[in-house]
């Protein structure tokens, strides 16, 4: 029995069962690649969770618990996640190697470019949410009409909101990608990307505003870089979309 399924090519047939067995297989890669980093990330969840208490004002680095079992739970939360986020490439490459007999081999290649691309601007995303949004947006929070509360941080929710806040940020970095893919498939051209500009950086805008970095500061960090790479997106997509044209009549011509 081979241990990685052969990817099928374009235009190949198979059986309902052969594809199946290629879904059970690539399933069963993802979730033992996810079972493995969880054991990284578990035996390595103290440093973790420093990390993840960095960002909080000095008074408040150790978060507090209100149940038993809780300290126990949020660390098995949080180990999780981090290890889904370490798996994610993995993922990915699976989720690409089971849709690619569907496009046309000369798209392939530049999809599998983008797969990876995909991972390479998430990770982007989460340490620009640590980084740049986490610390302004948790100092404004905390600080928020702090004469009238007395402030404690309660450690299931706040990696919650730290890993949403993260997520987040990792998805709207992913627009490039998904902008390019578009194009690449033929959904969407450069030339109506170019049109509908003011439209696209407006729903950037919007995103930026969405995103959980509550004070004007961390708001205006997040409209940047979402506002750069969609503009990004339309300069690679001009870029590239002549050449993508240009595939499928070479492919007719050596038929």
């Amino acid at each position: 029995m081979k241990v990685l399924p052969r990817r099928l090519r374009h235009g190949e047939e198979a059986t309902l069962v052969e594809h199946l067995d290629e879904l059970r297989t690539r399933l069963i890669i993802a979730l033992g690649a996810l079972a493995a980093a969880f054991v990284v990330t578990y035996i390595f969840h103290g440093h973790l969770l420093q990390w993840l208490n960095e960002p909080l004002p000095d008074d408040l680095k150790k978060p507090a618990t209100f149940s038993p079992i809780e300290p126990f739970t949020t660390s098995i939360w949080v180990s999780l996640w981090a290890a889904f986020l370490i798996a994610l490439p993995v993922v990915f490459w699976q989720l690409w190697a089971f849709l690619a007999p569907a496009i046309e081999e000369p798209r392939q290649r530049s999809m599998a470019v983008l797969v990876f691309s995909a991972s390479a601007l998430g990770l982007g995303g989460v340490a620009f949410g640590y980084f740049v949004i986490l610390p302004p947006a948790l100092h404004f929070l905390t600080n928020y009409d702090s004469e009238h509360y007395d402030i404690l941080i309660r450690a299931r929710d706040y990696y919650r909101f730290v890993s949403f806040v993260l997520l987040g940020v990792a998805l709207a970095f992913e627009v490039p990608v998904f902008v390019l893919a578009l194009v690449r498939l033929r959904i969407l051209s450069a030339a109506q990307l170019r049109r509908t500009w003011r439209l696209g950086i407006f729903v950037m805008t919007v995103i930026g505003v969405l995103l959980p970095g509550v004070d004007p500061v961390s708001t205006i960090l997040s409209v940047i870089p979402l506002v750069g790479l969609y503009a990004l997106s339309i300069g690679l997509a001009t870029f590239f979309e002549p050449r993508w044209r240009r595939e499928p009549s070479t492919v007719t011509a050596t038929e």
